[in-house]
């Protein structure tokens, strides 16, 4: 399937397990899809990329956000309550991916205004689909917001 020519998809992975990022990080460059992919480790750290603060002045806004729910300092579940609360990030669309499968972290996400919520397969290979076709849906399928 041949994708649009446009600008490079602006992706922020907030995601604190390293086996993870690579993973996602090695998907979307085998899919071969124009996306750029910056990563924040935790909840704190993606906020502050989010509000561009301190020495991420400089960090581009992205498209969209994967945000995993499981995390240090300020779980994803937090971290999207601020972020639509927030009315210049509202609009950014955030993707649930997470490990967790509850019924109660599935309604919460949903009640926060999650565009998605996608739960990680643990066998490697369907990670891996899981992400490319995840990157083919942004890029091919859905129309994101105007970047601001």
């Amino acid at each position: 399937m041949q994708m649009p020519s446009h600008a490079p998809i602006q992706i922020l992975l907030v995601e604190d397990n390293e086996p993870d990022v690579i993973l996602t990080q090695e998907a979307f460059l085998d899919a071969n899809l124009p996306t750029a992919l910056e990563v924040a480790r935790d909840g704190v750290e993606a906020l502050q990329m989010l509000r561009r603060e301190g020495r991420y002045a400089q960090s581009p806004r992205p498209d969209v956000i994967l945000l995993d729910i499981n995390m240090p300092r300020k779980n994803g579940l937090e971290v999207l309550a601020e972020l639509k609360d927030d009315p210049a990030l509202r609009t950014i669309p955030v993707v649930v991916l997470t490990t967790s499968q509850a019924e109660e972290d599935i309604l919460r996400s949903y009640q926060s205004h999650a565009s998605s919520y996608i739960v990680k397969p643990v066998e490697f290979d369907q990670f891996y689909s899981a992400i490319q076709a995840l990157g083919q849906y942004m890029l091919g399928t859905v129309r994101l917001p105007p970047r601001s």
